[in-house]
């Protein structure tokens, strides 16, 4: 793995720390669930010899970036926090890429400040109004999404974390049935998660967002515009054949919610981790999206 730059920021009120490389114009990557900001490690080389300068923090609550104050985990609040961190990067725009919680952030961002993200990349997330939708109704959507109801569990703590969190092992390869991440990966994610309060601030993105008994009534107007709202940048978006039940069909019907410009890539035989599956392909891509 490559040696990257550490650095914190201030953002939104959260320590945030992150891993970087390179100079040039902003890209900011962000992670999503169970992972943590080095499932960029492939990526940020290949964004540094092209030019720019790759910057993947560790999401709030996801140590060593502090938790917030209100700890709240909504994925408006997540939006926000992308916004935030452009701004302490030192940049007035950037080009955002996203994966799995990571991408409602980025989609959120855009719809949130489309002056602040100057392209969008998203891996393994179909545009949250075709995603969410389908959630609620779909019974492939809700097979493929079973986790998100499990972690509105008050044992779903006790049950991710046994025997040194073989859960997230197992939920990596039923993501991606036809990878087999490195023990490397593998540790470093469950390095993450042991560090005190990461687990149940990754659980809470999930419980509130998902269940509206957990939501900040706050949040209702800012929710409902990252959910919903088109995004108005242009977008290079990535999915696999392999990922969970219901996601690429959420990911096929989702052209109507752009409105500048959407490229679709499917890349089949990956699953959810496909920018570790397979990078060089992947990043490639990217690569050549932030150039044009």
């Amino acid at each position: 793995m490559a040696e990257f730059q550490r650095g914190s920021v201030q953002a939104n009120g959260i320590d945030f720390h992150y891993v970087a490389l390179g100079s040039g114009p902003l890209v900011l990557c962000l992670h999503g669930f169970p992972d943590n900001a080095l499932t960029y490690r492939y990526l940020l080389p290949d964004l540094a010899a092209a030019g720019f300068r790759g910057v993947a923090p560790f999401m709030r609550g996801y140590a060593p970036t502090g938790r917030p104050q209100d700890e709240r985990y909504q994925s408006a609040l997540l939006a926000q926090d992308a916004i935030a961190l452009i701004t302490a990067l030192g940049a007035e725009r950037a080009c955002v890429i996203g994966h799995d919680w990571g991408a409602l952030a980025a989609y959120g961002a855009a719809a949130l400040a489309p002056d602040r993200v100057q392209k969008l990349v998203t891996l393994a997330a179909a545009h949250p109004a075709a995603l969410l939708g389908a959630l609620a109704t779909n019974y492939d959507t809700i097979k493929g999404g079973w986790h998100a109801y499990f972690f509105q569990m008050p044992f779903a703590e006790q049950a991710v974390s046994a025997n040194d969190f073989a859960f997230l092992e197992r939920w990596w390869r039923d993501a991606s049935p036809e990878y087999d991440p490195p023990p490397d990966i593998l540790e470093s994610v469950k390095a993450t998660f042991r560090q005190p309060g990461v687990l149940t601030a990754a659980l809470n993105y999930y419980r509130h967002t998902f269940n509206p008994a957990h939501r900040d009534p706050a949040l209702a107007a800012l929710q409902e515009t990252v959910t919903t709202s088109p995004t108005p940048v242009p977008t290079l978006a990535f999915h696999g054949t392999k990922d969970r039940p219901g996601r690429l069909e959420a990911f096929e019907q989702m052209d109507r919610f752009f409105t500048h410009g959407l490229e679709k890539v499917i890349l089949p035989g990956t699953g959810h981790f496909l920018h570790l599956e397979r990078p060089a392909e992947v990043n490639a891509r990217i690569v050549e999206f932030l150039r044009t």
